[in-house]
């Protein structure tokens, strides 16, 4: 018994010594906290605009694209080619409706009932879209002069799918015109009108 006592109370003052240490090195831990300068704060990072946020998204599902592609394709070798099927790709997910040439509907902008004509991504989505990824190119390092998505096999096929689907849906494309600022020339006749009339 006294055996187990004694262990008892080496153990009771082994914790007792362990407790007083850790109580002293908090205190000196403190003390040390006191003295050392305290970290300022980060500054939070700016939002993002939209356009830059829709840009990034852009950008990082073309990229998840291009690494589905068998084999992958890794952005070095990305070409217009790439890019032309990644728009092709994109019409499933559209939510304009292009009537085909065989639909009672076509070339009309307000058709009375449904069909089933498909589903495609407008005109003016696909342009936008092809102007943010052109920009995030070069924002990642990309070279303006072998930029996929300035190429002129790009503008064509856009310009396709915008005179395809106005004719189909009825809408005729207008091209908005820049205001032209007329100046205010001076009017030389009327000197010669005031010298003529004092004459």
């Amino acid at each position: 018994m006294s055996g187990a006592g004694g262990i008892a109370k080496a153990c009771a003052a082994a914790a007792a010594e362990g407790s007083s240490r850790s109580s002293t090195g908090t205190t000196i831990c403190s003390g040390d906290r006191h003295h050392q300068p305290q970290p300022q704060p980060q500054p939070h990072p700016v939002p993002l605009s939209r356009y830059e946020s829709q840009k990034r998204r852009d950008w990082n599902t073309f990229g998840q694209y291009l690494k589905n592609q068998r084999p992958p394709v890794s952005l070095s070798q990305c070409g217009c080619n790439h890019v032309l099927d990644f728009l092709r790709y994109l019409d499933q997910f559209g939510k304009t409706k292009v009537h085909l040439h065989g639909c009672v509907f076509f070339g009309q902008p307000d058709p009375p009932a449904p069909c089933t004509c498909p589903l495609r991504q407008a005109w003016g989505s696909l342009d936008a879209l092809i102007g943010r990824l052109r920009a995030a190119y070069e924002e990642h390092g990309g070279s303006p002069e072998t930029n996929p998505f300035g190429n002129g096999a790009i503008r064509v096929y856009l310009r396709e799918v915008r005179e395809c689907q106005a004719k189909a849906r009825g809408i005729p494309y207008k091209k908005k015109k820049k205001k032209k600022y007329h100046q205010i020339k001076p009017n030389n006749d009327e000197p010669a009108k005031s010298s003529r009339q004092s004459t």
